[in-house]
């Protein structure tokens, strides 16, 4: 009987420890805010404090990449975010089924994409026009012997390229297109 007062009394005294502790892992609310934050997520004021939690944490993590970057990054981020305005609904899933794509490859052929897309990105916007045009022209034939030869460029320079969509033997999406902006 004395053990049972004794747990009782120390759970009613760990009670507002408790409850304090629970609070502190909740989201913030819109007054909780730092100045910064309030700012940066003024869209949100209104219904900020009706959001789900998970949504506030995850909007609180975005503004905290951003206060991290550098102003190149922000203005990148923000041309980003202004061209997926842009796109229609199909474009987006479309974009996000090649994202979902992309981050199932091993890193050695995203960090081979990633090259080669910087390789496309630094040529004339000229340049770029032609070369997307000669593939766009391309026959589906055309496409696979350019794909074919670029794995025995990659391989004779020492590196081993698998396919990255074996159950698509024809895969005609245009170079660079998975990292394209």
């Amino acid at each position: 009987m004395k053990q049972n007062r004794r747990l009782i009394l120390c759970l009613l005294l760990l009670w507002p420890a408790m409850l304090w502790a629970a609070d502190s892992n909740a989201p913030a609310t819109w007054n909780q805010l730092s100045p910064e934050e309030q700012k940066l997520l003024k869209p949100f004021q209104e219904r900020w404090d009706s959001l789900p939690p998970e949504r506030r944490e995850h909007l609180q993590q975005g503004v905290k990449r951003w206060q991290s970057m550098t102003p190149e990054q922000r203005e990148q981020s923000k041309e980003r975010f202004a061209r997926w305005q842009s796109m229609t609904p199909e474009q987006r899933e479309q974009a996000r089924k090649r994202y979902e794509r992309f981050r199932q490859l091993p890193p050695e052929q995203q960090e081979r994409l990633r090259q080669r897309q910087a390789w496309f990105k630094n040529q004339s916007p000229e340049k770029r026009a032609e070369l997307r045009e000669k593939w766009k022209n391309m026959t589906p034939e055309e496409r696979r012997q350019m794909k074919q030869k670029w794995r025995r460029d990659n391989e004779s320079s020492g590196e081993r390229v698998e396919r990255s969509h074996p159950d698509r033997p024809d895969h005609s999406e245009r170079p660079g297109r998975m990292m394209q902006r």
